[in-house]
């Protein structure tokens, strides 16, 4: 999967943390489902507003997640209630940018993506130095014969 909202086979408690920490409204990110396979998952972080007396509102913060299904024919559909149109895109990246739009569906529109961190390539650090920095004690050897004496008599 080539998205950069596409975090892999993350778990649903590791997707909550994750847009926890960056917590707005609308921000996404694509993951594996746990339980569908094949399957993938559009995850949204929602501020939930609601009146709990008349006077006082809380805001809950709710991760919403949608499967994202491939059909047969190679087509992207989100999954939806019964009585809702059914939606298809040649790419994820096409339905991505639909549902960016608002009042397409979702409990809000999607608003930004929580892209994957990649880590960067280290250069390799040996702990100990490749060449000693003793001098080299071949240096006068004498190489006039056939075998040299390596050890000291």
């Amino acid at each position: 999967m080539d998205h950069p909202a596409y975090h892999g086979p993350i778990s649903k408690q590791r997707c909550e943390e994750l847009l926890g920490k960056k917590g707005r409204d609308g921000t996404y990110l694509i993951r594996e489902s746990e339980t569908i396979q094949g399957a993938l998952c559009l995850c949204v972080y929602v501020y939930v507003r609601s009146r709990v007396v008349q006077v006082l509102c809380s805001k809950q913060k709710v991760v919403y997640t949608y499967r994202i299904f491939q059909t047969h024919t190679g087509y992207f559909t989100l999954q939806v209630s019964s009585g809702v149109e059914e939606k298809f895109f040649k790419t994820v990246k096409e339905l991505i940018d639909h549902y960016k739009q608002k009042n397409q569906g979702l409990a809000t529109h999607l608003g930004c993506s929580l892209k994957r961190k990649t880590l960067q390539p280290q250069p390799l650090q040996c702990a100990e130095p490749l060449v000693c920095d003793e001098e080299n004690e071949y240096e006068n050897v004498d190489c006039s014969g056939d075998y040299v004496v390596v050890l000291p008599d």
